[in-house]
């Protein structure tokens, strides 16, 4: 799954078009390394958003396949650091 779908399917970033400016500006890494928007992502990634106060940084647990409801979404992934 791309890197902006996943951001906003987890909802970490609310949407999609926000999860691409954000890749855009190089504030988002996956295994400490700068992503684009495209990226694919496979599970036990880590994915870092730096915000202006301060660092997120989240582990993959799982890859949907399609939509997810809202109680579901956070199950895709674990928070190492906030």
């Amino acid at each position: 799954m791309r890197l902006d779908k996943f951001l906003k399917v987890s909802r970490i970033i609310k949407r999609r078009s926000v999860a691409n400016e954000v890749c855009d500006m190089a504030r988002v890494f996956v295994n400490d390394n700068p992503a684009k928007p495209a990226k694919q992502l496979k599970e036990n990634d880590i994915i870092s958003i730096e915000y202006k106060t301060k660092v997120l940084r989240a582990r993959i647990l799982k890859i949907p396949t399609g939509n997810v409801s809202i109680n579901e979404a956070s199950s895709l992934y674990e928070i190492i650091e906030e």
